[in-house]
């Protein structure tokens, strides 16, 4: 089994595809590492040699920022904007959409599933 940047690819999945489950690398940069590693779009993980596999991880290491160093990074970030009480970091702060979403309907994914409003009953009317 292939270990790549503390991650377990497939063995059965082509290499193009197999690298995209490091996170921090997508469908351009897989393609782009096997491009400059001229290993062949056919080649399945399972396929790969020790020296290739090794080329691979000595690329990745070079060249790119994956796993828990992009995790650490992208959180520093955040906290940095909340720290700074700007209004990106208030809207972290507060769970809402960032980039500028309307929020009084949809943004749902964001604020997290809707909640009913607890004891509001209409009040019967009198005649």
């Amino acid at each position: 089994m292939a270990r790549i940047a503390g991650v377990n690819i497939p063995q059965n999945k082509l290499v193009k595809v197999g690298l995209t489950y490091i996170y921090g690398i997508g469908v351009k940069f897989s393609d782009d590492i096997c491009n400059s590693l001229s290993i062949p779009n056919s080649k399945r993980v399972n396929e790969l040699t020790d020296e290739e596999i090794l080329k691979i991880r000595e690329y990745i290491d070079k060249n790119f920022t994956v796993e828990g160093d992009l995790r650490r990074d992208k959180s520093f970030s955040i906290k940095r904007l909340i720290d700074l009480a700007s209004y990106r970091g208030l809207r972290h702060k507060k769970k809402l959409p960032v980039r500028g979403q309307r929020t009084r309907c949809n943004a749902r994914t964001r604020k997290g599933k809707a909640i009913a409003i607890a004891g509001k009953k209409l009040t019967p009317l009198k005649k």
